[in-house]
């Protein structure tokens, strides 16, 4: 069972983000305040779960947080400010558009940008364990999934229905037959069949 809170008597946002590693498409940040105590058994790193599992489990966050933000940075903008930046930009984001302000921010990861004069804390492996975290992981996967299989219609040859935009072998080949698209990141370059992230 993960932890329900990190100091039980200030409200925290856990944050997560997802597709940091892709290719293609923007990186999704989710922000998640739970009830105090709040319990799900199910709840886990997103990465850990089944895509049947994950959507259960967001429209049951969804339903349950006090309160819930997903935000996006694009692809452009990610070869601009590079992805750490990008990451750290859509969790901005989602914390900005919650309808409280936390007192406490529980961050997955060992990295992060001060956000105003919230505290926070970084914590590595933090979507496995604490259920914030974890609720900000399934949000953040769900909901950017959720836009790479619409944009999958529109780019069909990346198969994103399947690798959401990972560097998978069928993405990798289809960028060397065909080239890149507008929703490709530029700054993240193949060469020899090896992914090289330029910052």
């Amino acid at each position: 069972m993960l932890l329900s809170s990190f100091t039980p008597d200030k409200i925290e946002a856990g944050c997560d983000e997802a597709g940091r590693g892709c290719l293609a498409g923007p990186v999704f940040a989710a922000a998640v305040i739970l009830p105090k105590k709040y319990k799900n058994k199910l709840l886990d790193d997103s990465k850990k779960l089944s895509e049947k599992i994950r959507n259960k489990l967001r429209e049951e966050i969804i339903n349950d947080a006090l309160y819930w933000e997903v935000a996006m940075v694009d692809s452009e903008e990610i070869d601009k400010i590079n992805i750490l930046n990008a990451s750290f930009r859509a969790m901005h984001k989602a914390i900005d558009a919650l309808e409280t302000e936390p007192e406490l921010l529980l961050i997955d990861g060992n990295r992060f940008k001060k956000y105003k004069n919230i505290p926070h804390h970084c914590i590595i492996k933090g979507d496995g364990k604490y259920q914030s975290i974890a609720a900000a992981s399934i949000l953040a996967k769900t909901f950017r999934d959720e836009y790479m299989i619409e944009a999958h219609d529109k780019f069909p040859d990346y198969n994103w229905k399947q690798n959401k935009g990972y560097a998978t072998l069928d993405h990798r080949n289809a960028i060397m037959t065909l080239g890149r698209c507008p929703l490709h990141r530029l700054s993240f370059h193949l060469q020899e069949e090896q992914l090289e992230l330029n910052f």
